[in-house]
């Protein structure tokens, strides 16, 4: 069964263009013109990925990444403009997993799917369940429970998460965990896995501003550690 690609995009031309090059891949294609008619399209239980450009014609791209984030972890790549950072922090922050630049290059384009598609199609597996903590991934199910409350996370957080807690303790910089989660050689710019983490500890921290498990160390990178549980103080009377 084929995969299929949404791709949001007002520019026809490009569309066409990107529905051609994808064709080529092997890839279903399906396509959006505007906001709101890609929100629509992204609850199709077929799709396998978005690729969303920025600006569109009646909602911004943030704010579509935000509303398919509301009911999916579908794997979506934003489609950013090469001198604006912002758009870039701004993407990755609305839930975007990942993003490239106009204009880009084919064969980035098609790596970058490739990689995006194959994390969420659950490659990386190891056996069984794995405690951590107040932390329990189901790595089988791609689930992580705190407390045995369900998490949701998107394939990228799931992988980071996975990948620094596999290993308690290891620092990891940041181009290690761009091979790792990514899965393609770092890009020279360290907005991808800091937005990322910044992203996941919102979801598993108690206090995000203060966390206690995935720990930045300056200038170096980040490691997970194992908090101690704390114990209910008051026993009942």
């Amino acid at each position: 069964m084929k995969q299929s690609i949404l791709i949001v995009e007002d520019d026809r031309d490009v569309r066409i263009s990107l529905k051609m090059l994808l064709e080529g891949e092997g890839y279903e294609v399906a396509e959006a013109e505007n906001g709101k008619e890609a929100i629509e399209a992204a609850s199709d239980p077929g799709l396998s990925l978005v690729l969303l450009d920025i600006k569109l014609p009646d909602i911004s791209g943030f704010d579509v990444c935000k509303e398919i984030r509301r009911n999916s972890t579908l794997p979506i790549i934003m489609v950013t403009a090469q001198t604006d950072p912002f758009d870039v922090v701004a993407g990755l922050e609305s839930g975007a997993d990942d993003y490239i630049t106009k204009p880009y290059v084919a064969k980035e384009l098609a790596a970058r799917l490739r990689a995006n598609l194959r994390r969420a199609g659950g490659e990386f597996q190891t056996q069984g369940i794995m405690a951590r903590g107040q932390f329990e991934f189901r790595v089988n199910s791609g689930e992580v429970r705190k407390n045995n409350e369900i998490l949701s996370l998107t394939p990228s957080e799931y992988r980071l998460f996975m990948t620094l807690a596999e290993k308690p303790g290891q620092l990891f910089d940041r181009e290690q965990l761009a091979r790792l989660v990514w899965g393609y050689d770092y890009i020279g710019e360290s907005r991808l896995v800091d937005v990322h983490i910044r992203r996941l500890r919102t979801k598993v921290e108690n206090d995000p501003g203060h966390p206690i498990n995935i720990i930045t160390v300056r200038g170096l990178g980040y490691k997970f550690v194992v908090a101690p549980i704390v114990e209910d103080t008051h026993p009942d009377e």
